[in-house]
């Protein structure tokens, strides 16, 4: 299977401290690939780091086989990465409209009808994106806010979408919505990597998925296989479930 992105012993610091020690992991294209974790593990950082929101100190990140390593941020985004970030990252005083055309902005089709076409797909993944069209986001509730995140960051036609704790905060009813969507998303062939705390709904929905301690992977494997793992099940899923 063709990989998408590849992390090679990826290290990380926030001043002397590592947060990030030689973490590599692929995410093969077409696939949900999720990184699970206690708060603090990392996963965040390891996410921020493949966007280019933080610096590497050492190791490689390639996508689509072209070393991104030191990138900026944007230039990520023009060649297929976008990011849904944690705590939603909404711009409060702008419309529902407003916010998706803002993850939209390295686009030069906006006139075309590609890019209604895209604006659609995210209203039909989302239909009460459409009924608040012309509503503030700040006014909007934390899950309606987290369908914008996420629509937002499909706005720039990406290759790999990047999710960062899309449950957080939210009622269990909206917790499943959200997670159905995302399979959805990666249905319609978009490749998806996910970090989440929520270990059960990640595992569930991920064909591949990485344990993070500490900074470190210390399991890999398949999604299904994962979940029933004696020791994921007893760390992160309450044991027997």
């Amino acid at each position: 299977m063709k990989m998408l992105l590849e992390v090679e012993d990826l290290q990380v610091n926030y001043g002397h401290i590592e947060a990030i020690r030689g973490v590599s992991f692929s995410v093969p294209e077409g696939t949900v690939t999720s990184l699970v974790g206690a708060n603090g593990a990392g996963k965040t950082t390891t996410l921020k780091t493949v966007s280019g929101l933080r610096k590497v100190r050492g190791g490689a990140i390639r996508f689509q086989g072209e070393d991104i390593t030191h990138l900026a941020p944007f230039e990520r985004v023009k060649r297929g990465i976008s990011q849904s970030p944690e705590g939603r990252g909404c711009f409060p005083g702008m419309t529902v409209s407003e916010n998706l055309d803002m993850g939209a902005f390295l686009r030069k089709d906006r006139k075309t009808a590609a890019y209604r076409e895209d604006l659609e797909r995210v209203f039909t993944l989302f239909p009460r994106l459409k009924e608040r069209e012309k509503q503030a986001a700040g006014s909007m509730s934390g899950g309606e806010q987290q369908m914008l995140a996420i629509g937002r960051a499909l706005m720039s036609r990406p290759k790999l979408l990047l999710l960062d704790e899309p449950s957080m905060g939210l009622a269990p009813k909206l917790i499943q919505q959200i997670f159905t969507i995302i399979t959805e998303i990666n249905e319609q062939g978009t490749t998806v990597l996910l970090v989440e705390q929520n270990a059960a709904q990640a595992l569930k929905r991920s064909h591949d998925a990485h344990i993070l301690e500490t900074g470190e992977i210390v399991r890999s494997g398949k999604g299904a296989e994962l979940a029933v793992d004696p020791a994921v099940k007893a760390a992160y899923l309450g044991g027997d479930v």
